[in-house]
């Protein structure tokens, strides 16, 4: 999937009275560091259950390891990314779910007091929980009976999905919620995310500019070596790596769209020199513009309309 425009995604919700929505994701052919998960945040909560593979979520300001088996809670609201950390296919599943599929439930006074303070984000699970307490793997039985229920849908899948992860929430508040509530209540939002949900949107939106560390700290009120600390937490990738990789995905679309020439692609993503932009993209997509154009036009046994050099 291609890097948005906009930082913020609209989560598909196929039923909005029953808002919850199970994703099979897949990766083929994946190298270590390539992205698998593209940076962008929701106001649901997600679930991220992984099937095949390995891989390392982003999760705000912390790093997350995923193998088979492992499952991490991602907040609301909160910036996730994820690289492979393999080779070969990697799959996972994204159970996206808005709050208020739990609103029947809103006069419960149980419901109130252990699976609410979640909801409502005065206090987060773990992102991780088997970090923290190994046995909480045994809960995660529910997400697969879940997501059978999503796939088969009998009558009344709905019901069971919600009553499957209602259990699973109310399970995992037992083991934290005293721990949390009341007097060690703590906001684990990152600081200054909502700016740096701009500042990224700004740069996907303006990748052609010139663009430098130093005026992306300014915009942040940072110093340079706080800002380049808290990029690389969130996104997973220095500043610079991060622009370069919306200008190669960009130029990637216009290569395969067959329209413009190398040097004129080079730039429209603001690359002045056409060599250093041929170097550029064979870093990031390991092959040269050249090369890529040469595989589509033999491809389609078309001629080409540029020398390949």
């Amino acid at each position: 999937m291609s890097y948005p425009k906009e930082l913020r995604e609209n989560t598909r919700i196929d039923e909005k009275m029953h808002p919850v929505q199970i994703f099979s994701n897949r990766a083929l052919q994946k190298k270590p560091g390539e992205l698998i998960l593209y940076l962008h945040w929701h106001e649901h909560f997600e679930i991220i259950v992984m099937q095949q593979g390995s891989a390392v979520f982003h999760i705000d300001s912390e790093s997350y390891e995923a193998l088979p088996g492992d499952v991490l809670f991602v907040p609301a609201g909160a910036l996730h990314v994820g690289y492979s950390l393999c080779d070969g296919e990697i799959s996972y599943l994204a159970i996206v779910y808005n709050s208020s599929l739990f609103q029947n439930w809103m006069q419960d006074s149980l419901h109130t007091k252990y699976v609410l303070p979640y909801l409502e984000g005065r206090v987060q699970l773990p992102v991780k929980p088997t970090r923290l307490d190994p046995s909480c793997a045994d809960y995660y039985y529910l997400l697969e009976q879940a997501n059978t229920e999503f796939i088969e849908k009998q009558p009344a899948y709905q019901l069971m999905v919600k009553s499957q992860l209602h259990m699973l929430l109310t399970l995992l508040s037992r083991k934290f919620l005293p721990q949390q509530l009341p007097e060690q209540a703590t906001n684990q939002y990152v600081h200054n995310r909502e700016q740096f949900k701009a500042l990224i949107e700004y740069i996907e939106a303006s990748f052609a500019d010139k663009q430098t560390v130093a005026d992306a700290a300014r915009r942040m009120n940072l110093n340079v070596h706080h800002f380049c600390k808290m990029f690389k937490k969130l996104t997973g990738r220095t500043f610079i790596d991060y622009v370069n990789v919306c200008r190669v995905n960009e130029a990637e679309r216009l290569l395969l769209a067959g329209d413009l020439s190398i040097t004129e692609i080079a730039g429209r993503v603001g690359c002045d020199n056409s060599n250093y932009f041929t170097k550029m993209y064979r870093k990031y997509k390991g092959v040269a513009p050249s090369q890529l154009r040469k595989q589509l036009a033999d491809a389609n046994k078309i001629p080409l309309s540029e020398p390949i050099a």
